[in-house]
């Protein structure tokens, strides 16, 4: 009995379909991440630095991988995690230095974000190598080509500027291991002011940017620098009480955040097209360090997994680490990163969140402009 023709009309879609998404569903876009560890997935296991998180136990709680570590710098997802997958992306950004990270999988997104990088080249020269944020964009051109050859030539513009977001969470390095770091800057610090010191930073990161939108990018979110002066490490080496913060980190913290705000309205102005929205990292991670308690954390000073002073917050988190029990109520994973479970209430702020954090729209809408 011969097949009938709805049938084989039938079988001839699927097939259709099928190749359609073949590419997964390219409807979600991608999500182009750059940044340093807060949301490093891996790019500083290929190469030789003292920078890295590929030792147990990061990583204890990332379904993904089973509880191995990754090279991701907290106990399970990054904030980029997290927003990628709310915004329904199938897949999370690959590290651009992975093996993995070419054909089909950059039409996912990729992550050039790398620990110890910074918005200066100099920053995180102590960790011997990183990505600074100027490589991380030479990179981006690198994938921009790769979507040209997948997609061809407008449509590639097109999934670029409409079906992308590129996700930028940098500077904090630029203070912790650059301008306040004694053994390096103090040359730095003597012939420069922290005022012509964040000038450079802003100058830097306004060419850093509106290069990343000469390649086509049009949906930015960008994150200000958090309270540096309140996590365990500071807290430890300036054996501050639980409830005190260390002033200086905070102070420049603040001052180069109302910068990057003016930064990013001036881009809006003058970069037509484009969307630039402003995340409001400082006081989202203070809200959860004053507040604990009412988000259900036990501390927000003590690292779950480090050693060393009253926070476990001097030496990084590794194999012989102390290690908590009881991770997600901690607000900071190790010396420097927050928790997964800090990191979801941070991302679900952007997604969906109060204007005083994520401003002029949140990550829902932006997708879906």
């Amino acid at each position: 009995m011969g097949m009938s023709s709805p049938f084989i009309a039938a079988l001839f879609f699927f097939f259709i379909n099928l190749r359609l998404l073949k590419g997964d569903d390219l409807g979600l876009g991608a999500s182009f991440i750059f940044g340093d560890s807060l949301v490093d997935a891996g790019n500083n296991n290929y190469f030789q630095t003292l920078s890295r998180a590929n030792v147990v136990p990061n990583g204890i709680d990332f379904q993904a991988s089973g509880g191995s570590p990754t090279g991701r710098y907290t106990n399970g997802r990054t904030i980029g995690d997290i927003i990628g997958e709310e915004l329904g992306q199938p897949h999370y950004a690959v590290p651009f230095l992975a093996p993995n990270s070419s054909g089909q999988a950059v039409l996912h997104g990729v992550n050039y974000a790398s620990g110890g990088g910074g918005i200066m080249n100099a920053t995180g020269r102590i960790f011997v190598n990183r990505l600074s944020m100027d490589i991380q964009v030479d990179y981006f051109a690198i994938t921009r080509n790769q979507i040209d050859k997948l997609l061809g030539k407008s449509q590639a513009r097109d999934y670029i500027m409409k079906k992308s977001i590129f996700s930028i969470t940098i500077g904090s390095n630029d203070f912790l291991n650059n301008y306040l770091l004694p053994v390096l800057s103090i040359g730095a610090r003597i012939s420069q002011t922290p005022d012509a010191f964040i000038d450079d930073l802003i100058n830097h990161f306004r060419g850093q940017l509106t290069r990343l939108y000469q390649l086509d990018a049009r949906k930015f979110i960008v994150g200000n620098v958090g309270p540096l002066g309140c996590i365990p490490y500071q807290k430890t080496l300036n054996q501050l009480t639980e409830d005190e913060c260390v002033a200086l980190p905070n102070k420049l913290a603040l001052q180069y955040n109302s910068r990057l705000k003016d930064l990013l309205t001036e881009l809006n102005q003058n970069l037509s097209g484009a969307t630039f929205v402003h995340a409001n990292v400082y006081d989202l991670v203070m809200e959860l360090i004053q507040n604990y308690a009412k988000y259900g954390f036990t501390t927000a000073s003590r690292a779950c997994c480090g050693n060393g002073g009253q926070f476990a917050g001097i030496v990084p988190c590794g194999p012989s680490s102390s290690l908590c029990k009881d991770r997600d109520k901690h607000v900071f994973w190790d010396p420097y990163h927050p928790s997964q479970a800090a990191n979801i209430i941070i991302a679900k702020q952007l997604l969906q969140g109060d204007p005083k954090y994520v401003s002029p729209v949140n990550l829902k809408q932006l997708r879906d402009l």
